[in-house]
């Protein structure tokens, strides 16, 4: 019986000895897999850094207030004056210019634009957002009894080189002072 059980036990570990050093798993194909999923990493990788650099370059977008310090309005006179905001808080991308208030699209795209005007009692406020010397939308406030405000945005579609600014009509006054009443913004939505 010992013998047989000895047998019993030679046999088993023989089996499991032989699963054991013949492995059944394909190391070639588990090689090719590896293989394959690297290269399919390496295209992502390229992706991600192809999709990161475009984002890179998309980002333009600015926002100004009128005076860079201190207190008071500009106008009137009796021409229209393109308005120069002087006190940048962002210019990413680089496209407003803060010497001559014009902002010049770096590429075509999708852009949005805002701008805010403040007056004092008793004068007149009224300000464009120009494209290329064409009025595309307005602010104004007829001789308000006290403070006049007014807001307006837009979407535009540019092309590179486009110029947009705002002008003061002829005649009237805007107010700011270091709360920045008086601002002008903008950014580009996406690219065409």
């Amino acid at each position: 019986m010992a013998v047989l059980q000895m047998v019993l036990l030679l046999c088993a570990g023989s089996s499991l000895a032989e699963e054991f050093f013949s492995p059944t798993v394909n190391i070639i194909a588990e090689l090719e897999k590896l293989k394959s999923m690297n290269e399919r990493i390496q295209k992502l990788e390229e992706t991600l850094a192809k999709v990161l650099s475009e984002n890179e370059a998309k980002k333009v977008a600015f926002s100004a207030g009128l005076l860079e310090s201190g207190t008071g309005n500009t106008g009137p006179i009796n021409a229209a004056k393109t308005l120069i905001y002087k006190k940048v808080f962002s210019n990413i991308g680089g496209a407003y210019d803060s010497n001559t208030g014009i902002f010049t699209a770096p590429k075509k795209g999708a852009y949005y634009f805002r701008f805010y005007a403040h007056s004092h009692g008793g004068t007149n406020m009224a300000v464009s957002l120009l494209k290329n010397g064409k009025t595309q939308c307005s602010v104004f406030a007829w001789k308000p009894t006290s403070n006049g405000n007014g807001s307006n945005g837009v979407v535009l579609t540019l092309e590179t080189g486009d110029q947009i600014y705002t002008q003061l009509w002829a005649n009237t006054w805007v107010y700011d002072d270091p709360a920045s009443y008086t601002s002008f913004g903008g950014f580009l939505l996406f690219p065409m």
